[in-house]
């Protein structure tokens, strides 16, 4: 090999180099600034195309690998949707979810038509600013433990609506190219024609054949088979629908769907999940290369004033449509400022409008940049929308503690604390709970418990709500480290009351052997202990037998935390070595 050969083979890998170091970098310091990983990922690709520091020139040479990343997360959609979960959801997504994406998208529609699109231009751009950010929206639900909550769920089910809407619009803009309608000579009739074989032929495959596959590729024991296999089925179904005209991800979207009540989905969601994740970065950040910086800046008071109008009227939208469909104001509010955005999906859209000649790259390029902004400004409408529809507010915050005068004090309402919390009850115990999450609160007043709103890892919460004078102290929340400072607080300031603490896990549980609680116990420890019991009863063992297991399995058990905790070795040592914040100094 000649060394310009050599030389030509080494350059080959700078473009994947500066991807990889360029997603390395970007991606953790956005997430740190709680602002996203498709930020980062945006972020790291304008700082390496031909807009920035020009490592990468060429943006379109790798959006077509890249779009293989929006496949994959086609497919994995497609996995999660189980018939019996869209049943159940049926009412919101097909009612509320739909209504959403027709009335924002129309409304936008109308307005690019009157901005100068195309109207085919215009219904595109319209159905993608319309699509909301799934990357952004559950993540900031699920950091307030909301998912499960009524407005959770109503927002997921847009959110899931959305995910659908995808697959006909990319079909919609395969339909609408000009560039596809002069490809070929073919009739209209027979790519119709050509449409309907390759879906039945995905149908028909699903449903037949990859099933028994799958199953005799598994008796193989080669996992990377299985891999190969799921790549493949991925693949193929996303390239059958490219030849008859269709998107890539509509395939793969239905043989997700085909493969959900399948034995072997999770297998495949496993092995699809890290090409999935890699392609998918690979492809915003091709989309972040083709941001043109200065088009954004010398456009920069015309796309801030799209973001606000953007954000204020889907806020508005689906506001009503929340209100109209049953939902509290509050549960509106918050339902419409965590849609407010765009999302995603509204990337891949304009890019396939791009390339299918229905947007020009300019206004491609607005749009794009329109979405990158409402994401950044997401967090902070949601923060404010999340203050505004707190119940009482002022008074919460401010919440009387005058009735808070039992004796024992439960710490957190979730499920843990509830079985807790009742038990005290049942026995005539005067219990306070305390709890920061305001639908666990309205839960409990439905039932006609009394919860007092207040943030269990501030001092002067704990005081008000009797902790000095308690003679038990039950933390119950799930952050472990929220847990520690609650520990660390009681254990200096009420020395007095008795600590018990829920523990999530094995390293909890040592952290907390340090820290001089009376008890803990791991949530899952007792109940699997319990099962495996029954389990050695159902396959016969007698009953002393089955005693005598679980008592030798306490014990080992028990010798191994020992043994764990006298090394300190084990994730989160450095916290039972590490002196107490809130320990005064001897």
């Amino acid at each position: 090999m000649t060394g310009s050969e050599v030389a030509h083979h080494g350059l080959n890998l700078v473009t994947p180099l500066v991807f990889l170091g360029a997603a390395v970098f970007a991606v953790p310091l956005f997430r740190m600034f709680k602002l996203g990983a498709v930020i980062g990922y945006l972020a790291a690709g304008v700082a390496v195309g031909p807009y920035g520091l020009r490592l990468i020139d060429d943006p379109a040479s790798v959006l077509t690998l890249a779009e293989l990343g929006v496949v994959l997360l086609l497919f994995i959609i497609g996995l999660e949707l189980k018939p019996s979960r869209l049943w159940a959801m049926r009412r919101d997504i097909a009612g509320f979810g739909l209504s959403q994406v027709v009335l924002c998208g129309g409304i936008l529609a109308g307005v690019a038509m009157l901005a100068g699109l195309t109207w085919q231009g215009a219904v595109i751009a319209g159905a993608g600013l319309a699509l909301s950010s799934t990357a952004f929206a559950a993540p900031l639900i699920g950091d307030r433990n909301e998912l499960a909550s009524p407005y959770g769920q109503r927002a997921f089910s847009i959110l899931l609506l959305q995910d659908l809407a995808i697959v006909p619009l990319l079909a919609l803009v395969a339909l609408w190219s000009p560039v596809t309608a002069h490809a070929g000579s073919t009739s209209g009739w027979f790519t119709g024609l050509e449409m309907i074989a390759a879906v039945t032929s995905v149908v028909v495959m699903g449903g037949y054949v990859l099933n028994p596959m799958f199953k005799l590729l598994a008796k193989s024991g080669a996992s990377e088979i299985m891999t190969a296999a799921a790549l493949l089925v991925v693949l193929g179904a996303a390239a059958l629908m490219q030849v008859a005209g269709l998107s890539m991800a509509m395939g793969a979207f239905l043989a997700g769907v085909l493969l959900a009540e399948s034995r072997f989905r999770h297998e495949l969601e496993a092995n699809i999940e890290p090409f999935r994740g890699l392609l998918l970065g690979l492809f915003f950040i091709a989309v972040g290369m083709g941001i043109d910086l200065g088009l954004v800046a010398s456009n920069a008071a015309m796309i801030l004033g799209m973001v606000l109008g953007l954000m204020i009227a889907k806020t508005a939208l689906i506001f009503a449509l929340a209100r109209a469909t049953g939902s509290n104001w509050r549960d509106a509010l918050k339902i419409g400022t965590v849609l407010s955005q765009g999302g995603e999906f509204a990337f891949v859209l304009f890019a396939a409008a791009v390339s299918g000649g229905i947007l020009h790259a300019e206004s491609s390029a607005i749009l794009t940049a329109v979405v990158t902004f409402s994401l950044a400004f997401t967090p902070l409408a949601f923060a404010i929308a999340q203050r505004v529809a707190t119940p009482g507010a002022s008074a919460i915050r401010n919440a009387d503690f005058s009735t808070a005068t039992g004796n024992a004090l439960v710490i957190g309402f979730g499920r843990f604390g509830q079985v807790i919390a009742q038990i005290l009850l049942l026995r005539g115990v005067d219990v306070t709970i305390i709890d920061h999450r305001v639908d666990a609160i309205d839960a409990a007043a439905r039932y006609g418990m009394k919860i007092h709103y207040g943030d269990g890892s501030r001092l002067d919460i704990l005081k008000a709500a009797g902790a000095g004078k308690a003679e038990l102290i039950c933390v119950c929340v799930d952050d472990a480290e929220v847990a520690l400072k609650i520990v660390d607080f009681c254990r200096v300031q009420f020395p007095m009351a008795k600590l018990m603490v829920r523990s999530a896990d094995r390293n909890q549980s040592l952290v907390l052997a340090g820290r001089d609680v009376d008890y803990h116990i791991r949530e899952t420890f007792e109940s699997a202990v319990k099962l495996g019991e029954r389990a050695l009863a159902a396959l016969g063992a007698a009953d002393s037998v089955v005693g005598d297991l679980i008592k030798e399995f306490r014990q080992r058990d028990m010798e191994r935390f020992n043994r764990q905790l006298s090394e300190g070795v084990y994730a989160g040592a450095e916290l039972l070595n590490k002196k107490s914040a809130f320990e005064p100094t001897q």
